[in-house]
């Protein structure tokens, strides 16, 4: 069975938020997941609560097969950055 790291929808209607989760690729898109990764809320202001994501996390998934979504994929590249930015910014 193959495995996805994707978003689940599960903010209000005009409010979205979203959760980055593991879950095979035929449930469905709000559906059973085997674990959550991650959240992301493009509404928020603040800094640093925009998008959180366990990078160990989605290295140990990817590393066994799974497959991210273009949308998740884009979202751990931007988390990767802003990770290294903040350990670049705590050295200076």
């Amino acid at each position: 069975m193959a495995v996805k790291i994707r978003l689940q929808r599960v903010g209000a209607t005009n409010q979205p938020k979203y959760r980055m989760v593991i879950a095979e690729d035929s449930t469905k898109r709000d559906g059973r997941f085997v674990e959550i990764i991650g959240s992301y809320d493009p509404t928020s202001k603040v800094e640093g609560k925009q998008l959180v994501v366990n990078l160990e996390r989605a290295a140990y998934w990817q590393g066994v097969g799974a497959q991210p979504s273009d949308t998740a994929r884009t979202l751990i590249n931007r988390a990767k950055r802003e990770s290294a930015g903040r350990e670049a910014a705590a050295k200076a």
